[in-house]
C-alpha cells in the first residue's frame, strides 16, 4: 500500500532526468576554500592559521556550541589564506583555503584511514557513536544542514519510538538520494543501525517514492529477515520528504503546530546522512564529500557526483560539461526549494543537494495579476496556511498578524506559487515575512 500525507501537495512534472545514472567521482581539486558556516547554528571556530600543514580529514574549525558543526579539510595541503569569500548567494563568509603540493596529492592518494572492526564497533556505546557523529561534523544532507548529533540527542523528557529515513527525494529533477540507495544500500543501512543504537529506538522505516521502485526493491531484498528496520513505498507527491508530512504519510502521526518530530516520538534522518553516519563510526571520516546532482534540460552530461566539500562549484559543472548556452538561471537544490544563485567562483558545502540549470524561456517570470480569491494556494498549502493573505500581510509590514496566521509554520515548498493562476511571487514574500517575524521575536526577547 502507497502511504502519503493528506492535507495539500500537488503532483509536479519529476524532469528526473539522471535517475539511474551512477555516481562520479571528481577528483580532488589542489585548492580548496572552505566555509566556517556550512549548518544551521553558530559559526565554527577557526583552529588553523596560515602556513600550517593539514592532512585530508583534519579538524579545520571547531564547532562553537551545542547547536554547531566541526568542518574539517578535505584535502592535505598548506593553509593559504583565512579571510571572507562570497557564498554562492553573494554573502560574505569566513573562509579557510588550502593549497596541496605534489606530496600532498600523492599522500592523498594512497591515504586510507583504518576502519573500525565489528570487535570495535560492537562495543561502542550510544554516547560514543553520539560524539563520533559530532567530532566528524555531521550534519542533515537533506539541505537543511542541522548538527545531526542534535537530532540523536532528543530531550531528557522525550522518548524516541520509531526513526524514520527519509529517502522520498521529492524535489523534481534532483537524483542525489536515488543514486546513493542504489550504490549503498549495505552502508545506508549500516548507519541506520548506528542511529538507532545512538538513541534507542528499536524501530526504523526507511520511506521512498514509487518513482524509485529498483531502490525501494535493492533496500527491500538486502532487509529481508531484518525485523527492525522495514521500506516504506509512498505516493510519489511532493512535498512528500518535508518531515511533517513524512511523519503523517508513515506514522499517521500529527506534529503540532511549532512543534518537533520527537515530540511525536519520531526522529527523522536523511539517507545521505545515515551514509555520512556510516563512514564516521565505520571509517573514522568525517564529513568531506557528498552526492550532487548536476542536472537541466540542455545540460550536456548530467548525472550524480561524489564531491569534495570545498570544491569550486565551476569544477562541478564542468564535470558535467559546463554551463550550457542557453541557460537563464542557476539554481542551488531543486526548483521548488532551492535557490538562484550569484556567482559559480565560490566553493561548494556540506548542504548542497544540486546543482540545476533552468533555460532562459522557463527562468523568466510571468508578469504578476492581482490575486482571484480562487482558494489553490490554501488548498495546495501542505501546512494550512493562507498564502494569499500572508503575501499582502508582508508587504504592509503587518508582523503581528503575520505571526498570529502561522507563517513561521511555512515550510517554503513552493506549492502555492506554483499553483497560482495568477502567477504572484506568494513564496517569495513569505519568506521575507518569516524573516522579519522572526528577528521581531528576537529583539523581544
Amino acid at each position: 500500500m502507497l502511504r502519503t500525507f493528506i492535507k495539500g501537495g500537488i503532483h509536479i512534472p519529476e524532469n528526473k532526468i539522471t535517475a539511474g545514472a551512477p555516481i562520479v567521482d571528481v577528483p580532488a581539486p589542489r585548492e580548496v576554500v572552505v566555509t566556517f558556516s556550512q549548518h544551521i547554528g553558530a559559526i565554527a571556530v577557526c583552529c588553523v592559521k596560515v602556513g600550517d600543514q593539514v592532512k585530508r580529514g583534519q579538524l579545520i574549525a571547531k564547532a562553537n556550541g551545542v547547536v554547531s558543526a566541526n568542518v574539517h579539510t578535505p584535502i592535505s595541503g598548506k593553509v593559504k589564506s583565512i579571510g571572507k569569500w562570497k557564498t554562492a548567494f553573494g554573502y560574505p563568509c569566513d573562509t579557510v583555503t588550502i593549497v596541496a603540493s605534489d606530496e600532498d596529492v600523492a599522500f592523498d592518494a594512497e591515504y586510507q584511514p583504518e576502519a573500525r572492526t565489528d570487535e570495535e564497533v560492537a562495543a561502542l556505546t550510544p554516547d560514543e557513536i553520539k560524539d563520533i557523529v559530532a567530532e566528524a561534523g555531521v550534519v542533515g544532507l537533506g539541505g537543511a544542514a542541522f548538527p545531526t548529533k542534535v537530532k540523536l540527542t532528543p530531550p531528557a523528557d522525550s522518548h524516541a519510538e520509531v526513526l524514520i529515513i527519509n529517502g522520498a527525494e521529492c524535489e523534481p529533477y534532483l537524483t542525489n538520494d536515488h543514486a546513493l540507495m542504489l550504490a549503498c544500500a549495505d552502508e545506508i543501512i549500516e548507519g541506520v543501525q548506528y542511529i538507532m543504537r545512538a538513541t534507542g529506538v528499536k524501530k526504523a522505516i526507511i520511506g521512498i517514492e514509487n518513482n524509485k521502485k529498483d531502490a525501494i526493491s535493492i533496500l527491500k531484498r538486502k532487509l529481508k529477515g531484518n525485523k527492525s528496520i522495514k521500506v516504506q513505498s509512498l505516493l510519489t507527491k511532493y512535498p512528500q520528504g518535508g518531515e511533517k508530512q513524512l511523519i503523517k504519510a508513515i506514522t499517521g502521526k500529527e506534529v503540532p503546530v511549532g512543534g518537533l518530530p520527537i515530540s511525536v516520538g519520531v526522529i527523522v534522518q536523511n539517507v545521505a546522512t545515515a551514509y555520512a553516519i556510516y563512514r564516521a563510526v565505520r571509517l573514522r571520516e568525517p564529513l568531506i564529500s557528498r552526492i550532487i546532482t548536476v542536472t537541466g534540460k540542455s545540460v550536456a552530461n548530467p548525472g550524480n557526483f561524489r564531491v569534495y566539500i570545498g570544491t569550486q562549484l565551476k569544477k562541478v559543472i564542468e564535470a558535467a560539461g559546463g554551463i550550457p548556452e542557453d541557460t537563464g538561471k542557476i539554481i542551488i537544490g531543486g526548483p521548488m526549494m532551492g535557490r538562484a544563485i550569484v556567482s559559480v567562483d565560490t566553493p561548494t558545502i556540506k548542504g548542497v543537494s544540486g546543482i540545476l540549470f533552468i533555460n532562459e524561456t522557463e527562468s523568466r517570470r510571468v508578469e504578476e495579476e492581482p490575486c482571484i480569491r480562487c482558494g489553490a494556494c490554501v488548498r495546495d498549502c501542505p501546512m494550512g496556511l493562507e498564502p494569499y493573505l500572508l503575501m499582502p500581510l508582508t508587504e504592509n509590514n503587518e508582523l503581528e498578524q503575520l505571526e498570529e496566521h502561522g507563517v513561521r509554520n511555512c515550510i517554503e515548498c513552493g506549492c502555492c506559487a506554483y499553483v497560482c493562476p495568477s502567477h504572484r511571487p506568494l513564496l517569495d514574500f513569505i519568506r521575507l515575512g518569516k524573516t522579519k517575524v522572526n528577528e521581531m521575536i528576537r529583539k523581544k526577547r
